[in-house]
């Protein structure tokens, strides 16, 4: 097995959600929140869902997130990305609604569970870096 990334499909980087696919190059994990109310907003979006506003700015988060739903892919759908891989479905500590559909990096896919704490990490694809999760104490 080489040491070489596997192919990923990266995002569409547009003015909207350029600060969520690059604020993995200082390590911190960001989304949207509504500086009227203090709601997180995921996928970015112009308005708060909650109070109509448009004053959204991204801010910092913890990085620390629970399993929500997982699944094991076992099809080798792309080459050079060989199963098994996880993918888990993650809720964020600071709101639980607000979720990301990712990789859980870093264990066997079998000791991943529903309900598992994780901590963010992320891996560099040119100017992306994709928000993974893996396992935390």
């Amino acid at each position: 097995m080489s040491d070489e990334k596997p192919f990923r499909v990266l995002p569409r980087i547009t003015p909207d959600n350029e600060f969520f696919w690059t604020s993995g190059a200082d390590g911190k994990l960001r989304f949207l929140r509504c500086t009227v109310c203090g709601y997180y907003v995921h996928p970015p979006s112009p308005l708060c869902p909650r109070c109509l506003t448009k004053t959204l700015e991204p801010q910092v988060v913890s990085g620390r997130a629970t399993v929500f739903s997982v699944t094991v892919n076992h099809q080798p759908w792309i080459p050079t990305f060989d199963p098994p891989y996880v993918i888990g479905l993650v809720t964020i500590e600071e709101q639980d609604d607000v979720r990301l559909t990712t990789n859980v990096v870093g264990c066997a896919p079998e000791d991943v569970t529903i309900g598992m704490l994780v901590q963010v990490c992320f891996e560099q694809y040119d100017d992306v870096w994709l928000p993974l999760f893996e396992s935390r104490p």
